[in-house]
């Protein structure tokens, strides 16, 4: 047999050993949580410290203030919060020192339980009940439970 036969013969085996190795199913089964946990926030802003033009504008803005504050919280608590940290030390003295923190994050199905003026604070408080959340996102988003995986060996 000369070369351009061993080749062929070759790459005829290596064709037909790989067929056997077909698509294989991975199913993924989706298994419900046993408990759903229910957090709450609170946030709270100054009424007379709000731009408002008059009261009633003020304590508005302060009812929006509160509840932002109050998201801000349940991002935090759900995603986590971010630190950005710079130093600066120059003969054992420190010169600068700057600290940032942020919170990033989509908070789904949160419901305002109360909302409520305290002298002159406004108050919101939020309810975040992971059944109603996992119940919302198996509505909203596509069933994949099975998928195709091709394994090369």
């Amino acid at each position: 047999m000369n070369r351009l036969g061993i080749v062929l013969l070759g790459g005829v085996l290596v064709t037909a050993g790989c067929s056997q190795f077909a698509d294989r199913h991975i199913e993924y089964q989706h298994e419900t949580p046993v408990s759903f946990p229910v957090i709450t926030a609170l946030g709270a802003a100054p009424i007379s410290l709000q731009q408002g033009s008059n009261e009633t504008q003020k304590m508005l803005l302060a009812m929006r203030a509160s509840k932002l504050e109050a998201y801000r919280e349940l991002a935090e608590r759900v995603y986590g919060q971010r630190i950005d940290s710079q130093n600066t030390v120059s003969a054992m003295v420190a010169k600068n020192d700057v600290l940032e923190a942020s919170v990033q994050g989509l908070i789904r199905g949160a419901r305002v339980v109360k909302s409520y003026a305290v002298d002159d604070t406004y108050v919101t408080e939020l309810e975040l009940n992971f059944a109603e959340v996992y119940a919302t996102l198996q509505h909203t988003q596509p069933k994949q439970s099975i998928r195709s995986v091709r394994y090369l060996w």
